[in-house]
């Protein structure tokens, strides 16, 4: 008899209850590489503390087995104590009390509630909240072919990168911020570079005429939040598949250490390369070296502020991110989301529906779960914000990631 999904409740309370907390702090914070990290924090210590009570999986955060402890009271302690102590002054105690006052008093209860302190502050000691971490400074430098610069801003300064710090940050189950380091961009001269810069030049433009609207629609669609996105998928899951609440921790464990150590990975090389977007490339082409690319000053990416709000759909205007192109945040985001999916269900045919904060009510359905890595591939390259290689390499980095963590932490799950 598979469980019933109330089980899994206290798991999907507390994930919404995080995805909301982190989506309102600051940029520092809810930005995407760096809501990646905090969400982790959470679900991982949920995991520990569910897995110690009911020990299905390789031991994590929590060494021990606590049998007789309660999962729920578990559960709902370590992602408490994570996001309360990650953001004081947050008002979380009224739903943590809920949480308790559901779960019979008892022996149970109280150990349960011990578990998930362990996990919450052996999770807090790990040292993965990089924000302290000293940044590069964002400014301007001397013009070389290729290399990214920040922006320049209405009042002239550069537009920085809100969370560089992501690039440092401790990895959660990746050995290190390069252990899957990306092949790296194309060479400047090469025809290969070039036919990716005409393919953006030409799809990718604000006034574009070979984009489809279908295209221009995809491609505003996949600009939401993607923890906020990929994690309401997995909320889906649990319901459509009756997940009990051991299953449901891994779900999210899985999901999210997935998507933050692939977030990790990402911002390391975006600094390691340093390679520039196309709006500067196609600006600059004179100076790339190759015959086969043709400058226009005036190229400006379909992503900008006077994008008509009818394709842009609602929020803030769409720009380039202030960070450089190489590899895509976007879509190896969603390579590893979706493939840590994949991979916990033993399929890539799964059938299930995104949404977008750009389109309230829209709900883009789907059969696989590399076809959202797919569409985003190209959606980037339709927004203007990056060159093909950019976004394959992506989707190769998330996909590796998603299987080394799968591998060598959950795969003997049961």
């Amino acid at each position: 008899m598979p469980a019933m999904a109330a089980s899994a409740n206290e798991i999907t309370k507390w994930n919404e209850i995080a995805i909301t907390t982190v989506n309102a702090q600051s940029a520092v914070t809810s930005a995407p590489p760096a809501a990646s990290i905090f969400v982790a924090m959470v679900q991982g210590a949920v995991y520990g503390a569910v897995n110690a009570t009911d020990r299905h999986g390789r031991p994590y955060l929590v060494m021990h087995s606590y049998p007789k402890a309660s999962p729920e009271a578990a559960a709902a302690t370590a992602a408490f104590r994570v996001l309360n102590t990650l953001f004081p002054g947050t008002s979380l105690q009224t739903a943590y009390d809920a949480s308790l006052a559901a779960i019979p008093n008892g022996a149970a209860k109280t150990t349960g509630i011990q578990v998930g302190t362990m996990a919450a502050d052996a999770m807090l000691a790990e040292g993965h909240d990089g924000r302290p971490l000293s940044s590069s400074p964002c400014t301007f430098g001397t013009f070389v072919p290729g290399a990214w610069q920040p922006p320049a801003g209405p009042t002239g300064a550069p537009v920085c990168d809100p969370s560089p710090w992501v690039k440092d940050a401790k990895p959660f189950l990746v050995e290190s911020g390069s252990q899957f380091r990306t092949p790296g961009p194309l060479a400047l001269t090469s025809a290969a570079y070039a036919a990716e810069f005409n393919e953006v030049k030409a799809n990718g433009s604000l006034t574009s005429t070979t984009r489809t609207p279908a295209q221009s629609h995809a491609a505003a669609f996949w600009q939401t939040n993607p923890a906020a996105n990929y994690n309401a998928i997995a909320r889906r899951f649990v319901d459509l598949y009756s997940l009990d609440l051991s299953d449901s921790a891994r779900l999210f464990a899985m999901l999210d250490l997935t998507a933050a150590d692939t977030m990790i990975t990402t911002w390391a090389d975006k600094y390691y390369f340093n390679f520039w977007r196309p709006r500067a490339a196609i600006r600059q082409a004179d100076a790339d070296g190759n015959p086969a690319t043709v400058a226009d000053p005036n190229w400006e990416p379909m992503f900008h502020s006077t994008l008509d709000p009818a394709i842009g759909g609602v929020g803030p205007a769409l720009g380039t991110p202030p960070y450089p192109e190489h590899v895509s945040g976007a879509t190896s985001y969603a390579s590893g989301s979706m493939n840590a999916l994949a991979e916990f269900f033993g399929s890539d045919e799964l059938p299930f529906y995104a949404t977008s904060s750009r389109f309230p009510g829209e709900q883009r359905a789907f059969a696989r779960c590399s076809a959202v890595t797919d569409e985003v591939v190209d959606a980037r390259i339709w927004a203007g914000l990056h060159f093909r290689t950019a976004d394959v390499q992506s989707a190769d980095l998330g996909r590796e990631v998603a299987r080394y963590i799968h591998k060598h932490w959950f795969a003997a799950a049961h």
